[in-house]
């Protein structure tokens, strides 16, 4: 095997969200994560247990990392909505897995806290609970439909913020 040194839990990681970008949940094992991070197939099971745990690791990530993406937007729903979908077509891999509860383990307390972080930052950028939720499912929609191809074009800003910026009146 060609791994030696560094982050092994974070080699695995970066190597199951990039299988997953490209091949989708289904198509990770334990044993093709191993091949493609470089070490014995052993490996993954030793630091996640399981698939589901190499998928709790994505997703967990993915939420952390959405949650400082909507805190860069600041206070700003456009913006917030802008980095929303930049950040499902940066980390497709990410994004795949973090709301599909039959691929979690749903106890994982890293995981809650993370989901809760991110969902702390999309509530606190509309006035109620249905606008949060409403511009969520804009976002998520519209993310949704780019990654899978329905809605494309050169620039994946230029074609969301026209359509974010209908729940926003005022931007």
């Amino acid at each position: 095997m060609s791994y030696h040194h560094g982050d092994l839990r974070r080699t695995m990681t970066d190597a199951a969200a990039t299988a997953v970008a490209e091949r989708g949940p289904a198509g990770l094992s334990l044993r093709e994560l191993a091949r493609l991070a470089g070490v014995s197939h052993a490996a993954p099971a030793h630091h996640f247990g399981d698939k589901a745990g190499v998928l709790m690791a994505v997703a967990t990530e993915g939420f952390t990392l959405l949650a400082e993406a909507l805190a860069e937007a600041g206070d700003d729903l456009l913006a917030a909505g802008v980095a929303y979908v930049r950040f499902a077509v940066d980390h497709p891999g990410h994004f795949a897995v973090m709301f599909d509860r039959s691929l979690l383990h749903g106890d994982d307390a890293d995981l809650r806290a993370a989901e809760q972080a991110a969902s702390g930052a999309l509530a606190g950028l509309a006035p109620d609970a249905d606008g949060a939720r409403a511009a969520w499912s804009v976002a998520h929609g519209f993310a949704s439909l780019w990654l899978s191809g329905a809605i494309s074009g050169p620039d994946v800003v230029a074609a969301a913020e026209p359509v974010l910026r209908r729940l926003v009146p005022d931007a």
